[in-house]
């Protein structure tokens, strides 16, 4: 999937199907009912995607009690950008939603505050980056500041255009630093954002979630869209690739941003930490209530 869905040059989001499912299998294996066998499949995926975490904690966390040597203590951050309604909460919900919280690390990027706007772009992201041994998820991240700020003219035209060469450094000490980062766009389609839109005005509980400048934005759709697309391809390294899933199931964004992050947590290759004593010893103090070898009782460690 990694392979798959990599933005390829040069960027054309138009030649990109919103409704398509690359890489879902064909109905000899999916079925009849592919929504069904999608969605058990993110189950399925879930338990190993907790199970790749918890390992990326405890190796952090030996590192951190100085058991582990080696390069710096992973971690891998999300990064999520998509139209307004595109899908991102529902993607944290059902991707991250198997995941131990204690190892996660969430934030949710919307306009600057007058803090934040004192300082660099990127001073806000910085404090948000996941410590390690956590997955961090962003949802919107610093490609705001060339988005955003681009279509809405925030900033002048030399100031965003800029803007590229920082992110693309400032990914690649992320890199450095043991940040492994998957960025991905939810590529959806004018009609189906337009479908969810309404579907918000509707229904009354939804209507928290509903945000008159949506339409605002979607009267730009054309320019944002533009905005994506120089985006991606000046922001897309091997260091940080960019991914453009197909959006408009909402069940196949779940199945392949499942498949995105596993196949990440793959080339890791993570394990769990080798113990910091003697597995022996503390089995034999266990079965004899704490006695040791030279005779002594051993209480709290003491």
């Amino acid at each position: 999937m990694r392979r798959l869905l990599r933005v390829t040059e040069p960027v054309d989001l138009g030649a990109v199907d919103p409704r398509s499912t690359p890489g879902l299998p064909d109905r000899a294996v999916t079925g009849e009912h592919r929504k069904a066998w999608a969605r058990a499949q993110v189950g399925l995926l879930g338990a190993e995607l907790a199970r790749q975490q918890e390992m990326l904690y405890a190796t952090a966390k030996a590192a951190e009690a100085g058991r582990h040597a080696g390069p710096p203590a992973r971690r891998v951050l999300l990064v999520l950008q998509a139209m307004d309604s595109g899908g991102k909460d529902g993607t944290i919900k059902r991707v991250a939603g198997a995941m131990n919280p204690l190892g996660l690390h969430i934030r949710s990027f919307g306009p600057p505050t007058p803090e934040e706007l004192r300082h660099a772009f990127l001073w806000r992201i910085r404090r948000a980056l996941p410590p390690p041994g956590y997955v961090g998820i962003f949802n919107r991240s610093h490609y705001e500041d060339v988005l955003v700020a681009r279509v809405a003219s925030l900033v002048p035209e030399a100031t965003w255009r800029a803007r590229y060469d920082e992110i693309n450094a400032f990914e690649r000490d992320l890199a450095e630093e043991g940040v492994t980062l998957v960025k991905v766009l939810l590529h959806i389609s004018y009609a189906e954002q337009g479908a969810r839109l309404l579907a918000r005005l509707d229904d009354p509980r939804k209507h928290w979630k509903y945000n008159p400048a949506d339409i605002d934005a979607r009267a730009r759709w054309d320019d944002y869209q533009a905005a994506y697309a120089d985006a991606l391809g000046r922001c897309d390294t091997d260091a940080a690739p960019w991914f453009v899933v197909p959006a408009d199931r909402k069940w196949y964004r779940d199945w392949a941003v499942a498949h995105l992050l596993h196949e990440t947590f793959d080339t890791l290759r993570l394990g769990y930490p080798p113990a910091g004593f003697d597995v022996a010893r503390e089995r034999e103090r266990l079965r004899s209530g704490g006695a040791v070898a030279d005779g002594t009782v051993e209480v709290n460690g003491r």
